[in-house]
């Protein structure tokens, strides 16, 4: 199929969706239409010709049966958060499965059932009614499809694995309008491909994954130093990640000590390192799993303590609210280079809204998966290293994403193949390239030539049929 700029849809045309979609659907001239245009991330200030809202999978189909007819491009919102603006488009259609949100829970089969509008936080609450979790990532109003087909870390993923480790099946409506069950028994090939590049194959409708017991606590702790102390910091940090425990998810941060009036006159204002961990075993090892990363300076603020698990999951929300602007990039590393350190802390002293860079430990749960198990790329490496940034100010759009670009180019001596596909704000067919490697890559085009051979799901990190 090609593709060119579509014309909005006729009334007629309209009339005819109306008939076999028993969801709303949204036009540009209706009141609510500013609403259900909007995205997460306000950088993606996007216009599409309508916006459907299914409320049963009949509706999905109908959806995508007449985007294709009438050569929309489409785009799918789930949780709406895409870091490169995905879920949304100008021109085309946007199918909305926030009605579609439901979650239920089987305890004794330790599974649960999540539609395609579903949100991490009703995910979250779900589960640990039962005493259950499934690991997934950090924001509450993420959507689980999306967070889940891209590979999903958050702060359990060292003792349960990555989100896409949890998964059982996925419903998914394709691009000719069949709903297909894929599974590691049903459709294998499929299966593997969703996990890890899910949004190139479909629009899952509902995903079905394996909980975890989890009694709901957390022991966390956030150690702030000057930047000054950080060649004595990283080898500490590099080596404990390497050997750490299931239980213990931890990350190296360098960002700015602002607002200066929240931090001790010694670090205020400038550049420090964040060492932070998150302990999900028994309080009794706490102590005993952390003590190799806690040697070293003494830092300048120890924030530290048990916290519920439910209240973690949402510590974010508001921080990471609805309205904002955003923009990330990362990659793999083995190492971190002093001279790259010291180009962080440089970089990271010129940042123009509230920038960071993350060095997160890998390893544990996840690196026991075979690399060529799922899609997803990337198991056998210990660091996962990102930059990114959040402002307001529409003025400051491409300022602050070079300061991404430029952050992530300070470390690019030290990048190892692969990267992760949800963490990344700029798209095209080098990106996706180094997301998944050469003969990764290949698999998926023969994959996306079997179910989508006219590449209808092209909003994503996209794989071109073979």
């Amino acid at each position: 199929m090609t593709f060119h700029q579509a014309t909005a849809p006729t009334a007629a045309q309209l009339d005819a969706l109306r008939r076999s979609f028993r969801g709303e659907i949204v036009t540009p001239d209706a009141s609510g239409y500013d609403d259900a245009r909007r995205v997460w991330n306000a950088v993606f200030d996007r216009r599409p010709a309508l916006v459907v809202r299914p409320s049963t999978v009949d509706d999905v189909v109908a959806a995508v049966r007449f985007g294709r007819e009438h050569d929309l491009e489409i785009a799918i919102r789930g949780g709406g958060h895409s870091a490169v603006g995905h879920s949304t488009t100008d021109g085309g259609i946007v199918i909305d499965l926030g009605r579609m949100n439901v979650v239920s829970v089987d305890p004794d089969r330790r599974l649960a059932r999540a539609a395609g509008g579903a949100l991490l936080g009703q995910l979250d609450v779900a589960g640990q009614a039962h005493g259950l979790v499934c690991p997934v990532g950090v924001v509450g109003h993420t959507g689980v499809a999306g967070l889940t087909l891209g590979g999903g870390f958050g702060r359990l993923q060292r003792h349960f694995g990555l989100t896409i480790d949890a998964l059982r099946a996925v419903e998914l409506v394709t691009a000719d309008g069949r709903v297909v069950r894929a599974t590691e028994e049903t459709e294998p090939e499929l299966f593997w491909g969703l996990r890890g590049a899910g949004a190139n194959f479909g629009v899952a409708t509902t995903l079905e994954l394996e909980l975890h017991p989890f009694d709901g606590t957390l022991y966390r702790s956030a150690r702030l130093h000057p930047v000054s102390e950080i060649h004595e910091l990283w080898p500490v940090f590099r080596d404990f990640a390497v050997a750490a425990p299931d239980a213990v998810a931890t990350i190296f941060g360098i960002g700015m000590a602002e607002p200066a009036a929240d931090y001790p006159d010694s670090i205020a204002g400038r550049p420090i390192v964040i060492v932070s961990y998150n302990h999900s075993g028994a309080a009794e090892n706490v102590e005993r799993d952390v003590a190799p990363l806690l040697r070293g300076p003494e830092p300048a603020v120890v924030r530290a303590g048990p916290q519920p698990y439910l209240e973690a999951q949402t510590s974010a929300d508001l921080s990471m609210a609805w309205g904002g602007r955003s923009f990330i990039l990362g990659g793999y590393v083995d190492d971190v280079s002093s001279a790259s350190l010291d180009a962080i802390i440089e970089h990271v002293a010129r940042v123009p809204g509230e920038g960071s860079v993350s060095i997160s430990a890998q390893g544990g749960a996840i690196g026991r998966v075979a690399d060529d198990a799922m899609a997803f790329t990337g198991r056998t490496v210990p660091f996962d290293i990102s930059a990114d940034i959040a402002w307001q100010d529409p003025a400051l759009d491409d300022a602050c994403a070079d300061w991404v670009r430029d952050a992530m180019a300070t470390v690019v001596g030290d990048l190892l193949p692969g990267r992760y596909v949800n963490e990344l704000s700029d798209a095209g067919a080098e990106m996706t390239r180094s997301i998944y490697g050469d003969s990764t890559l290949e698999r998926l085009r023969a994959l996306k030539r079997a179910w989508d051979p006219e590449n209808v799901f092209r909003l994503n990190h996209n794989i071109e049929p073979a």
